[in-house]
């Protein structure tokens, strides 16, 4: 089936859609100058992503999941500020960075725009590991109207897992081949083209701040490959 047959998107949306990087790396630096601390706050803020990333792949593979992405980033957080000597931390400070600052990350610029002119010819669903508060919050903040939620939070299986993407099929009522997965990452759009998925890579090279992201060279059997999202409205143009 041709990319003219796609009747839905799905995009990934922590990274591909939502600059977490910054905002982590902002709140860290400017409350640990509160405390007068120099730390490698770009790395810290990785560190954050990645660990929490790292509890939440794959999730409920052998039992029901136990926690959602929030509580990654408050139990992460904990170990960091153990790991980094940011004892000094109050509980206010460590709940602005684990839950309020997540909850109003901003959006890649070029994306709104992007959304309101896809919206015009596709069903366009967030499909995602975080939080449905993260991905809600964010929406009104940024002002995103998104067709439909779908986080692995309700599905109790987590990406990259089979389940979530076959669930998200099922109850768009389409097949998997009419579905494009959207994402700056290999891993995602990789289970997602497993189980019959177009996907699409758009290229975040600032997700992870200087550093770069891990895995920023797209596997070249995407079906779709682009630097932003108005390339992305192009490559779709009906």
């Amino acid at each position: 089936m041709a990319i003219k047959d796609i009747k839905a998107l799905t995009f990934d949306t922590g990274g591909t859609i939502l600059d977490w990087h910054t905002g982590f790396y902002s709140i860290f630096k400017s409350i640990g100058a509160d405390y007068g601390l120099e730390r490698d706050w770009h790395h810290i803020a990785n560190e954050l992503r990645r660990r929490s990333l790292g509890k939440m792949i794959n999730l409920g593979q052998k039992e029901p999941p136990q926690y959602n992405f929030d509580d990654a980033h408050r139990m992460v957080l904990r170990e960091l500020c153990q790991e980094f000597e940011l004892d000094l931390f109050s509980e206010e400070d460590r709940r602005i960075i684990a839950f309020d600052v997540p909850h109003n990350f901003e959006v890649w610029d070029d994306f709104p725009d992007a959304l309101f002119q896809l919206r015009k010819q596709f069903l366009c669903c967030s499909f995602t590991i975080l939080s449905f508060r993260i991905i809600l919050d964010t929406a009104k903040r940024n002002n995103l109207s998104w067709d439909a939620v779908f986080s692995c939070e309700g599905i109790g299986q987590y990406k990259t897992l089979p389940a979530p993407y076959e669930t998200v099929s099922a109850w768009l009522q389409l097949p998997p081949s009419e579905i494009c997965m959207v994402a700056c990452h290999n891993f995602d759009l990789d289970a997602a083209k497993a189980v019959g998925f177009k996907t699409a890579f758009v290229k975040r090279p600032d997700e992870w701040g200087p550093s770069g992201p891990p895995d920023p060279n797209p596997n070249p059997n995407h079906d779709i490959i682009v630097d932003t999202f108005p390339e992305l409205v192009k490559k779709l143009a009906k």
